[in-house]
């Protein structure tokens, strides 16, 4: 078992303001850290390597946590592959060296349950990385992650660094991005009923068959397992983090018209692709150390929800 964080000691959080890292300062600062370092992009860009090394070097953190990243749904990921590919390697590589040359001690490195086959035996156990190909639509994005988890245990292979690799599900919740282009697919949705619901659009057309399912993790209890990894795991393989329930793509879309409270139709393009067909997290190491999600699908959505109002609507 790792040594406990001690709540003097300095946590960088790279990528503090997005949707997960806003969740994990929250959940730090109501621990008791009080020495957290949050830059901004405009004030650190991960990208860049010289800045990067110079900012830990300067600054020295006990412990790094990458939640950094360029994320988007399928859209984004077909239409941008090189950005992708490019800014989550660079960002990966150059926090994670850089942590290296300034003796940090503790890494915790976030990649996405979309680094595994795209036709994984399900549920999808960690062992299955890199023994057949990637789903295409999200490959390049996939490589990059792939590259920062073998990183991290290259790091600790040949130098001893406690840096470990955790591999959330599909995340939502209060931060999320709800453009409609560059978001996921359940934001994407929230908006998208919304917006018809308020305009009395009759119908709202969703890619795909609807038949593929995914497992979707509320990201405050994303913020308690992180947490809850750097106390209790401690090994070179990465770790799944999920809910341990799926939905498909059609019933979760009734599930956000139901809260939104749309009573339109619901329609399917079937010239647009459905993705990976199925991606459930095997969740047997994370459940054997004690950690379990607490929030249901419905709540979750509900908190979006909630969330995605006080932000576009003035009236809420």
């Amino acid at each position: 078992m790792p040594p406990s964080l001690q709540p003097k000691q300095k946590i960088l959080l790279a990528g503090a303001h997005g949707m997960v890292g806003s969740a994990l300062t929250c959940r730090l600062q109501n621990q008791g850290f009080c020495n957290l370092l949050t830059p901004a992009r405009s004030e650190l860009d991960f990208v860049d390597q010289r800045a990067v090394q110079n900012y830990l070097f300067a600054k020295k953190p006990d412990c790094v946590i990458i939640a950094a990243a360029k994320v988007g749904g399928i859209y984004a990921n077909m239409t941008s592959p090189a950005e992708f590919c490019y800014e989550n390697l660079m960002i990966g590589a150059n926090l994670i060296h850089a942590s290296f040359r300034a003796g940090v001690s503790r890494l915790l490195y976030l990649g996405s349950t979309c680094i595994y086959p795209r036709l994984a035996k399900q549920p999808i156990q960690e062992s299955s990385l890199l023994t057949a190909p990637l789903e295409p639509t999200n490959e390049a994005y996939a490589l990059a992650k792939i590259a920062g988890v073998k990183l991290c245990s290259y790091y600790r292979q040949q130098y001893g660094c406690r840096y470990v690799s955790a591999m959330p599900t599909n995340l939502y919740g209060p931060g999320d991005n709800f453009n409609l282009e560059t978001g996921h697919v359940l934001p994407a949705l929230l908006r998208r009923f919304y917006e018809a619901k308020v305009n009395n659009t009759p119908s709202v057309t969703i890619w795909g068959t609807g038949k593929a399912r995914r497992e979707f993790l509320f990201v405050e209890d994303l913020a308690d397992a992180l947490l809850f990894l750097l106390e209790h795991y401690d090994h070179p393989e990465p770790i799944n983090i999920g809910s341990g329930h799926e939905v498909s793509i059609q019933k979760l879309a009734e599930l956000v018209a139901e809260e939104v409270g749309y009573k339109g139709d619901i329609l399917n393009d079937l010239s647009k692709p459905d993705g990976t067909p199925r991606k459930k997290c095997d969740l047997s190491r994370l459940t054997a150390l004690g950690w379990k999600a607490k929030t249901p699908l419905r709540e979750g959505i509900r908190r979006t929800l909630l969330h995605f109002e006080q932000l576009f609507d003035p009236a809420h």
